[in-house]
C-alpha cells in the first residue's frame, strides 16, 4: 500500500487500519480507552507527516512506539494500584482482530493478556508484532530500532513465557457456556462442594476493584477457597436486586452482573478441558464505563 502526501479527503483515512491498530494497542496496554487515545494520537501524527509511502507500516510503528512510551508510565501507576490488575473487558473482540492467519490472531482472552503483562514492553511488542500480527522481523527491527537478531530473541523469550503462563487452549463455545451455567447454578445453590467440583484443583480467582470497589486484595487460589469466596459473595448481595446477563467478553462467553440496575462487575473464565482454571472479576468502575451495556440499563 502506498500513499503520497496528497491524501484523499476520506472521512476516516484510518478506516482500513483502525481495527488492527486498536487490536495492537489493546493487546499492548490492556486498556480499551488508552488504546483509542493512542490510535487518535497516531492519526494526528499521520496527518502531519509528509511522503508516507507505506501507511500501514507507518501507523503500526507509531502505535507501537506510543504504547511503549505509555507502558513506562503505566509501570509506575501499577506499583500503587490497589489489589490485582486485570485488563479492561471488551465486547467487540471481532473489531480488534489482528487480521492475520496466526494461532493467536483472535485470542483476546484475559489469560493471554495477563501472560503478556508479565513480559517486558519490548518482549511484548516483538511477540505481538510477529506471533499475533504476522509482521516480518525485518520490519519489526525498524519499528523497535533493534537488530533483527535482537527482535528474534525478544520474541522467542516472550513465546516461552506465554506458553508457561497461559492456560490450555480455550474450550469450545458450547463447553464454555455449559461450564458458566453450571458455575452460576452451583453458586445459587450455595453448595461449596458442587461448585468446587467444577474447578481445577489449582483454580485461581482474580478480582479487580482498583481500590474503588470491594475486591480480594490477592488472587484466591485453590478450588475450595475459590468456591467458598463466590458463595460468600453471593450471600452478601442476596438482599439486593440482582440481575445476571450473559455476554461475550473478550471473545468468550461471560456474564454481566447488575446490582439495583447498575452494572457492578464482569465475569470471565479460562477453561482447561472440562474444568474452570481461572475466574476474572472486574469491578473497577473506571474499567466498566466504556461498556455499552453500562448505559443501557
Amino acid at each position: 500500500m502506498s500513499m503520497s502526501s496528497n491524501r484523499p479527503h476520506d472521512d476516516d483515512p484510518l478506516a482500513p487500519h483502525r481495527g488492527r491498530l486498536l487490536g495492537l494497542a489493546y493487546r499492548m496496554l490492556g486498556s480499551r480507552s488508552d488504546s483509542e487515545d493512542v490510535v487518535q494520537d497516531a492519526y494526528l501524527r499521520f496527518a502531519g507527516a509528509q511522503d508516507v509511502h507505506n501507511v500501514e507500516a507507518f501507523l503500526v510503528t507509531v502505535v507501537t512506539r506510543l504504547c511503549l512510551d505509555r507502558l513506562k508510565s503505566a509501570k509506575a501507576q501499577r506499583e500503587i494500584y490497589i489489589g490485582p490488575w486485570l485488563p479492561e473487558p471488551v465486547f467487540d473482540a471481532e473489531g480488534l482482530s489482528a487480521e492475520a492467519a496466526t494461532e493467536l490472531a483472535d485470542d483476546l482472552s484475559f489469560a493471554l493478556l495477563l501472560a503478556l503483562d508479565r513480559l517486558s514492553p519490548m518482549e511484548r511488542a516483538a511477540f505481538l508484532l510477529h506471533d499475533v500480527f504476522d509482521t516480518p522481523f525485518s520490519e519489526i527491527a525498524a519499528m523497535l530500532d533493534r537488530t533483527e537478531a535482537s527482535c528474534r530473541q525478544l520474541a522467542s523469550r516472550a513465546r516461552r513465557a506465554v506458553r508457561d503462563n497461559r492456560p490450555a487452549p480455550a474450550a469450545t463455545p458450547d463447553s464454555h457456556a455449559r461450564l458458566l451455567q453450571a458455575f452460576s447454578d452451583a453458586v445459587a445453590s450455595g453448595n461449596v462442594r458442587q461448585l468446587a467440583e467444577l474447578l481445577r484443583e489449582d483454580a485461581v480467582a482474580i478480582t479487580d476493584g482498583g481500590g474503588r470497589k470491594f475486591a480480594a486484595r490477592n488472587p484466591i487460589i485453590g478450588a475450595d477457597k475459590v468456591a467458598r469466596f463466590f458463595i460468600g459473595l453471593a450471600g452478601k448481595i442476596a438482599s439486593q436486586d440482582v440481575r445476571i446477563e450473559p455476554a461475550v467478553i473478550n471473545g468468550a462467553v461471560g456474564a454481566l452482573l447488575y446490582l439495583d440496575g447498575e452494572l457492578d462487575l464482569t465475569l470471565s473464565m479460562a477453561i482447561d478441558g472440562e474444568k474452570i482454571a481461572a475466574i476474572y472479576i472486574v469491578r473497577n468502575p473506571d474499567k466498566l464505563r466504556h461498556l455499552p451495556s453500562a448505559s443501557r440499563h
